[in-house]
């Protein structure tokens, strides 16, 4: 994928004394009093803003926090948290400007962050206008927000059809490599974990991934699904059984191409839906019509850990299990440690993913952690990104 990078534009001494505008996904989780719960899309973000200021730019830097409403500025949906974590991280004063889209006084080496941009009328639907208007404020703007490249708004796609020059920042940079070893070059064989409590959501990124993919796991309620698909009892399970055509067609893609989609052998089950719980294990076929299948069994586990020990790449997008509950843990917790062990480049993505990461502390040993929920499901569905499209169309002049 041939985009600028804003690395390159620092190597050519192209950013000195220039305004940067960049783009950041500093959407952070807070509590009901407004304190930040969990800062990773922040820290994250710190690299492009030490890179523009120490290229000796007037840094601009913005993002949107929730879902407020266009027009209607409300103090909950301040980045004014941020702006006070951003000053912690950077040691420096971080200035908040507010009714920002009309000019920026901001002068180089100097960084300000602009506030909410979702308050901005207009950016949703990518109006022209106020993308204009944004792109009027620099001469360089930076996409670094890969957890909204999936949408069209204005300050991640109209602004970059409209600014001078527009480039990719580090944190995008490195999910478009990362995306691009793993999909489009990966080291065979090629296996994907996709969990989940619904088929529906993720059918089409099953599509996707059965028509490239050498082993195609399934887990959650979706592996359920597939159970039923294979004649197997499920008992009360979260399944879908209008879908179980759609997952036997699924079945037979990976068939037709010499690939497989592991169907549990044995599972955990119990008779209601809670932290207390008893787990039972048994065998998959003995399923009985009071069961909620709520874990893979620690045979299945072995096997599927034993697939992600032979694969050269590994996709991972769900866990396995209810596994906040420990009791159904077992399943998640085995596939973690075998990703972790394993010498294939792995990546992984998506919030239940990242949870799972973070619980077994294996951060280090995956390959790549995508910091996009939505964004990172739609390119393992095969879509191409705005956000990338647009890089590439100004990248090509």
């Amino acid at each position: 994928m041939k985009v600028l990078r804003f690395s390159d534009l620092i190597q050519q001494g192209r950013v000195a004394g220039q305004r940067v505008f960049i783009r950041a996904d500093l959407n952070v989780p807070q509590d009901d009093a407004g304190r930040i719960t969990e800062d990773t899309r922040i820290r994250a973000s710190i690299p492009c803003i030490e890179m523009a200021l120490a290229a000796g730019a007037a840094v601009m830097v913005t993002s949107h926090l929730g879902r407020p409403t266009e027009g209607e500025f409300k103090p909950e949906d301040s980045l004014a948290p941020v702006a006070r974590r951003l000053a912690e991280l950077l040691g420096r004063k971080v200035p908040l400007l507010q009714n920002w889209t009309d000019g920026v006084e901001v002068a180089p080496g100097e960084l300000v962050l602009l506030e909410n941009c979702r308050v901005n009328q207009g950016e949703k639907k990518n109006d022209e206008a106020l993308a204009r208007k944004m792109a009027a404020l620099c001469d360089i703007f930076v996409h670094d927000a890969f957890g909204t490249a999936h949408r069209a708004e204005a300050s991640t796609y109209g602004i970059a059809q409209y600014a001078k020059i527009a480039c990719a920042g580090p944190l995008l940079a490195a999910e478009i490599d990362a995306i691009t070893k793993a999909l489009k070059n990966p080291k065979r064989p090629l296996v994907a974990i996709v969990a989940g409590s619904k088929v529906s959501t993720k059918l089409s990124i099953l599509k996707s991934l059965a028509a490239n993919v050498d082993q195609l796991i399934v887990g959650g309620g979706i592996a359920n699904t597939f159970m039923l698909a294979s004649g197997l009892p499920i008992g009360k399970s979260l399944a879908e059984p209008d879908l179980v055509g759609e997952a036997k067609a699924v079945i037979e893609m990976m068939k037709a191409r010499g690939a497989a989609v592991p169907i549990p052998s044995d599972v955990v089950v119990a008779n209601e839906f809670s932290a207390i719980a008893r787990a039972n294990k048994v065998a998959a076929t003995e399923v009985q019509p009071d069961d909620l299948v709520l874990d893979i069994g620690p045979r299945t586990a072995a096997e599927l850990a034993g697939i992600i020990a032979r694969a050269g790449t590994v996709v991972w997008n769900g866990p396995m299990g209810v596994f906040e509950y420990d009791q159904f843990a077992g399943g998640t917790r085995t596939l973690a440690a075998a990703i972790a062990h394993s010498p294939a480049f792995s990546i992984a993505g998506g919030g239940d993913t990242l949870a799972a990461i973070a619980k077994y502390g294996i951060e280090k040993d995956i390959g790549y952690i995508s910091t996009g929920g939505g964004a990172f499901l739609e390119v393992l569905e095969g879509k191409t990104l705005p956000a990338f499209k647009i890089l590439e169309q100004r990248a090509a002049g």
